[in-house]
């Protein structure tokens, strides 16, 4: 009798091993990756590594970061980024790790690297000021190097599956190109006066073009491009130009819906041109005015002043650091510091990004595209 126990206890025991390898023993290249281009509102702990004047790796930023013990990572926020949260939601077991970082080897990168930096754009002399940083062709020159990687790794033919059909590439990048660029105060006013705004544009959606083009003859085929969010009304922009709470600037609005109109055309076209890619439209700008707009509603207290900073009436004009003054209650504001948004606001433009209609994601939002 007691061997007859035993001898059922092994079969259940088995019977349970496998079920749970069938459930969540998925190995990473059965789940593809998360690839996030892009500047300071991806960037996860690249900036460490340079010799920058754009870094987050400080108290208090990370502040709400659980993974991390509450302890600064180099995102600028206070928790998770949109691209972090974005990868849970479908089921990454890691968080893409940077690219500079010294564990972005091996097996790790088949989770997704990061390649995000504070201060990049897409022209590669956006940001200048910051000294350094790593401009999107760069950061698609990293992307090689990993491509090869996973050759190594998977076998050229998996590797290829792996790439095309199972991986994400998300890139948020071009506020950089105005803030830190062409409309950045004083140092600015030669370009403009050389380059039109329609020139400007036209410039960027030239460049990111190919850009694009070069990630796609790299295998990639799954793409989501966020557009430029409200930039005239970050509490930096609010706090220089000295505006009311329920101000934003006009001209920094303005050039950011211009690009993002010419972008979406873009996107229409490259879907069109490029056979077997999906490109999909995340409209940032109209997303991020909905939460400024009606902040009350999601539980906001304040979509004008930022939660850790100094300087002018919403706090925007020193970055957040050690000597920053901070809100008490992190939920309550839609800026984290004078340029990016909060957890608490990443976690809702997440959401729409994941399970929204085509009013802020389209022509699918992104659990349809990791299915596809």
């Amino acid at each position: 009798m007691a061997v007859k126990s035993y001898t059922l206890a092994l079969l259940v025991l088995f019977f349970f091993i496998n079920l749970l390898n069938l459930c969540g023993g998925a190995n990473e290249e059965d789940l593809g990756g998360s690839f996030i281009f892009g500047d300071s509102l991806v960037d996860a702990g690249n900036n460490n590594y340079l010799p920058t004047l754009s870094k987050a790796n400080i108290r208090p930023n990370g502040i709400d970061f659980s993974s991390n013990n509450g302890n600064p990572t180099g995102r600028y926020t206070n928790g998770r980024t949109i691209g972090d949260i974005v990868g849970e939601e479908l089921g990454q077991p890691n968080f893409a790790v940077p690219f500079l970082a010294p564990n972005s080897t091996g097996k790790a990168i088949l989770s997704g690297v990061n390649y995000a930096s504070g201060g990049g754009g897409i022209l590669n002399g956006t940001g200048r000021i910051f000294v350094n940083r790593l401009s999107l062709d760069i950061q698609i020159d990293y992307f090689n190097i990993t491509r090869k990687q996973i050759d190594k790794l998977l076998g050229p033919s998996k590797a290829r599956d792996y790439i095309m059909r199972k991986s994400i590439f998300s890139i948020t990048i071009g506020a950089n190109d105005f803030l830190n660029n062409y409309l950045l105060p004083v140092l600015s006013i030669g370009t403009r006066i050389q380059e039109s705004p329609d020139a400007f544009v036209d410039q960027l959606i030239s460049t990111f073009r190919g850009q694009l083009t070069r990630l796609y003859k790299l295998d990639a085929r799954k793409f989501v491009v966020g557009n430029v969010g409200p930039i005239g009304c970050i509490p930096y922009q609010k706090t220089i130009n000295q505006l009311k709470e329920n101000q934003c600037v006009e001209l920094a609005n303005k050039l950011a819906l211009q690009y993002n109109a010419r972008l979406k055309d873009m996107l229409a076209e490259l879907n069109d041109n490029l056979p077997g890619a999906m490109f999909v439209h995340a409209n940032v700008y109209d997303l991020v005015m909905e939460v400024i707009t009606n902040y009350d509603k999601y539980g906001f207290l304040s979509a004008s002043k930022a939660c850790c900073g100094n300087g002018g009436q919403f706090q925007g004009i020193i970055p957040c650091g050690p000597t920053s003054t901070m809100c008490s209650d992190r939920s309550k504001y839609v800026f984290w510091d004078p340029y990016h948004p909060s957890e608490a606001a990443n976690l809702i433009i997440a959401k729409q990004l994941l399970n929204g209609g085509p009013q802020y994601i389209s022509p699918m939002n992104l659990r349809h595209l990791r299915d596809l």
